[in-house]
Order: structure tokens, then sequence, then C-alpha cells
């Protein structure tokens, strides 16, 4: 009896090993006809000036996307909204909520959301013709630059624009097509500062009221080694709460730009 138990358990065991191995054939001989594309990169030459300027081309667009981070802060309304919601955090006296993410996130949006109106001129005066070939790459350039030359200037202070011309020794523009885009994108983000933070600064108010409250109550008290902060931040996110402060604070943001 013994002995049929092994030679049964022995033939189970062989059948097992078989299966495995023809299991393992079966996928090797599958990997070996799987075909590995080949990507190969060379430089030709080219047939005629517009296969060089379709290179061109895309080598600027390349350029473009990987700046698109300096020109989402530096073209757009992204800077006053993260430094308003920076602001409305450290005012919180809650360094880490809302996380960076969520401020970022939040800050996209509402960015995506002001600059509506400049996105959607550039899309039907430069994007749409150049993608129907109805325009050349530098027209649609020079139709791109208008809506957003325009939304830029109004968010600007005519002393920054005055400053960066005088600094720049150009010829006095007329227009603003005469008006570079190199003299007019400093000016306009230092004035981007100077609203941010003019901003801020009334945000910050009515919780400082509340930091020198609880400070005084608390010396008072004789509570010196009680830190002010961890009674007041309570205190704080009610009063933020109950005004419904992102509300006012996204309502403000997207007024200041018209």
């Amino acid at each position: 009896m013994l002995s049929r138990r092994m030679r049964k358990s022995n033939s189970s065991l062989a059948t097992i090993l078989s299966a495995a191995a023809f299991a393992l054939i079966n996928a090797s001989a599958a990997c070996a006809q799987t075909v590995v594309p080949n990507i190969q990169i060379g430089l030709g030459q080219a047939k005629g000036p517009e296969q060089v300027s379709s290179s061109i081309q895309i080598l600027l667009i390349l350029t473009v996307l990987s700046l698109a981070p300096a020109l989402l802060i530096m073209l757009t309304s992204f800077t006053r909204i993260i430094i308003v919601l920076s602001f409305t955090r450290s005012a919180l006296g809650s360094p880490q909520v809302p996380p960076n993410t969520v401020l970022i996130g939040l800050a996209l949006f509402l960015t995506f959301f002001t600059m509506a109106p400049v996105l959607q001129s550039i899309n039907t005066t430069s994007l749409q013709p150049y993608v129907k070939h109805q325009i050349s790459f530098d027209q649609a350039t020079d139709n791109a630059c208008v809506p957003l030359k325009s939304f830029m200037l109004k968010q600007t202070r005519p002393k920054d624009v005055a400053l960066f011309v005088s600094l720049s020794r150009a010829p006095r523009p007329h227009t603003e097509a005469d008006l570079a885009m190199t003299t007019l994108i400093p000016a306009f983000l230092i004035s981007e500062l100077k609203t941010a933070f003019t901003i801020g600064f009334v945000i910050f108010i009515p919780f400082l009221i509340i930091d020198m409250v609880v400070s005084v109550t608390l010396l008072s008290m004789g509570m010196m080694m009680l830190p002010p902060v961890l009674i007041s931040l309570p205190f704080k996110i009610l009063l933020f709460v109950m005004v419904d402060g992102w509300h006012l604070v996204a309502r403000s943001l997207a007024m200041s730009f018209h």
C-alpha cells in the first residue's frame, strides 16, 4: 500500500513538472516571437524650405512647452492668486492647512476662470486659423499677443510701464502694439506683486486683531507660558468659517481683474 501511494505521488509530481515545463517553453516561444519596435532618431537632408520651416516650428513649440510653468506665472493672473491664497493661509496661522497641492490647484482653476475670455480670444483669432492653415505661424503669434497684451496692460500701473520703458532706453511707444513684451512683462509682474500684497494686508487685519485680543487676555490672566497662537487659532478658524472666507477670497480675486 505504501509503495502504491509513493508511486501515485511520484506520477502526480511528474505530471505537474511536465505541465510547468510545457508552459515555460510556450511562454519563451511567445516572447521570442514578440516584435520589439525599433526607434531611430537621425538627421537627414531636407527636401525643401517648407520642411526646414516645419522642423523649426516644432522645435519652437517644444521650447514653449518646456517654459510653460514660467509663462503661466509671468503672463497670467496666477501670481496674484497664489500670493493672496498663501497670505490667507498664513493669516489663519495654519502653515500646512490647506496643503500646497490644494492651494496650487485652486490657484490654477481660478487662473483658468479669470483668463477664460483671453484664452477664448486667442483660440478664435490665433489657434483655430493656424490649425486650419489660414494664417502663418508668425501671424498666429502676433494675433495671440494682442488679447494677452491688452489683459496685462489693464492690470499694470502706468508708472510701472513708464519705469521699464525708461530703463530700456527704447523709443516711447504710442500704442499698445508698439510696447514690447520684454518691457511689459516685468512691469506687469511688479504690479501684480503690489496688488497681491495689498489684498493680503487687508486679509491679515481681522486675524491680527484676534491675535492681539487673545494675547492681552492671556497676559491679564497671568498665563504667560501658554502660547497665544494655540488659543487664537480656533477663534480665527471660527471667524473665517462664519463669514464664508473662501467665498469672499475667491470673489475678491475674481472681481479684482475686472
